[in-house]
């Protein structure tokens, strides 16, 4: 090959190379995080009551509104979350991305009221929500929003006589969680039992104990993966249960990841779109 050729080509070479990566910053700053994706499951288990066959339970995660997720696009994910007709909406965690410069909170806690579910709407804090001296703010925006917390409680999901167990836990890294202080002391039926925990490595405390389903959020799956190589860096607590679904002590724990909505630290997403899930319950 000529000297001219060669340097032709490499030249052509890395002008092809810097358009590409011209074009994945694009893609992977203003494309794929506004393409939120709707996963769905169906969770099959004689434990469902058969009042709540075919009910439905909706959870989003991470929305860490702020940064570079602003009130416009909650709006439009209320709107998808509202058009799948949920029975019940949980939300796991980090709310806002910085609670001590968010000036917008009473038009979030208005705009939070427009989710509907006819069975409740529930959370658990995460990591930044108690950050930045939010915990007590981000309470109230909630409770604007008609959302019950589940800090270390429980509450029975009632329908046509008979019911479900809904958990929640505190932020494992700034909160207390404590599992046994969220049983009931009460007896129950043994009816499906379900755990909110922000980080999902809490599964290997909730192995312990009677749960029959795990909804966590916290890693964003990544945020930035990668084909063949997975994800580029998940925060602690999100190191071992990472993206979608595990099961966990002999089958007896199924564990979900969701993988979030908004970014943090990089406002990038890549190969690793915006999730909202959605799980059907189905009476065998």
């Amino acid at each position: 090959m000529k000297r001219r050729t060669f340097i032709k080509r490499a030249l052509g070479g890395l002008f092809t190379a810097g358009i590409f990566s011209a074009g994945t910053y694009y893609y992977a700053r203003e494309i794929e995080p506004n393409r939120i994706t709707i996963s769905n499951h169906d969770i099959r288990s004689d434990k469902i009551p058969r009042a709540f066959n075919h009910f439905k339970i909706v959870q989003f995660s991470d929305t860490h509104i702020g940064f570079h997720h602003s009130l416009d696009k909650v709006e439009r994910l209320i709107k998808k979350i509202n058009d799948q007709e949920p029975d019940l909406i949980v939300f796991t965690g980090d709310l806002i991305d910085q609670p001590d410069s968010f000036e917008e909170s009473e038009q979030l806690g208005r705009l939070l009221q427009d989710l509907h579910a006819p069975h409740g709407k529930f959370w658990v804090y995460g990591n930044h929500d108690h950050g930045g001296y939010g915990t007590d703010m981000i309470k109230d925006i909630m409770s604007k929003g008609d959302f019950s917390l589940l800090k270390n409680t429980h509450s029975f999901i009632e329908k046509d006589g008979q019911a479900i167990l809904l958990l929640g836990v505190d932020d494992v890294i700034l909160g207390s969680p404590n599992l046994s202080e969220a049983m009931p002391n009460e007896s129950f039926d043994e009816s499906l039992t379900i755990l909110l925990a922000h980080e999902p490595d809490y599964a290997d405390t909730t192995t312990k104990f009677p749960i029959d389903l795990q909804l966590s959020g916290h890693s964003h799956g990544g945020q930035i993966r990668f084909p063949f190589l997975g994800h580029f860096y998940t925060p602690i607590f999100a190191e071992k249960y990472t993206i979608g679904k595990y099961q966990l002590n002999q089958g007896n724990l199924s564990l979900f990841v969701n993988r979030g909505i908004g970014t943090t630290r990089l406002p990038f997403r890549l190969f690793c779109s915006p999730e909202i899930s959605s799980y059907t319950l189905k009476s065998s």
